[in-house]
This record gives C-alpha cells, structure tokens and sequence, in this order.
C-alpha cells in the first residue's frame, strides 16, 4: 500500500548552494519513509534520484508568558523531516533558476 506524499523543495541559501553540486533538500512529511519520498520526488520532478539522506530536525525551545508575571512557561515548535536527493547525472531541478533580466528601461 503506497501513499500519495508531496514534498517541497527548501529555498535557503544553503540548499542553493548544494543545489549546484546535483543535491536538492526537500521538507517532507514526518511519517513518510525514504522510500516514499523518492518516489514523492520521482513522480512530482520526472527525474532520477540515486541517492537520498533523511534527517529530523527537533524542534525549537520558545519561551512564552500570557502577560508579566502571569503563566511564563516553555513550549517547542514543530519537528519537520528533511531530504537530501541526489540526483542522476544530467538531471536538475528548475527551483532556483532566476528568470532572464529585462534590459533597463532608459529614462527621459
């Protein structure tokens, strides 16, 4: 039994710069497995993926109060699962190309 899952591809500068070397991170959901997201991946991009690392990210310590000395308390954000896919040789991802530049308007 396969579940549909959809992934998201990450824009930091991080994730840029792996991007050049064939290595797109993805957010994935918590409960889907590697096997899952390669095929999430496959599927969504129509590319070929060889190799692919998971890692879950905790979440955060946030600190709150419900006013000055009232209720002050911890809670966490929420974990998210991240993917490292690497891709066949050949094969990209257009998630960080930069549209062509207009040529600069000249003023009057």
């Amino acid at each position: 039994m396969t579940s549909k899952i959809s992934v998201f591809p990450r824009a930091t500068e991080k994730a840029y710069g792996l991007s050049k070397g064939n290595v797109y991170v993805f957010d994935a959901p918590l409960t889907a497995n590697k096997q899952e997201i390669v095929a999430a991946v496959e599927e969504q991009f129509e590319v070929k993926v060889t190799n692919i690392k998971t890692l879950v990210q905790s979440g955060k310590a946030v600190r709150f109060s419900r006013g000055k000395n009232r209720v002050p308390g911890n809670t966490t954000r929420k974990d998210a699962k991240k993917a490292y896919v690497t891709l066949a040789e050949g094969d990209s991802i257009k998630v960080f190309d930069t549209p062509a530049e207009e040529p600069a308007k000249e003023k009057k």
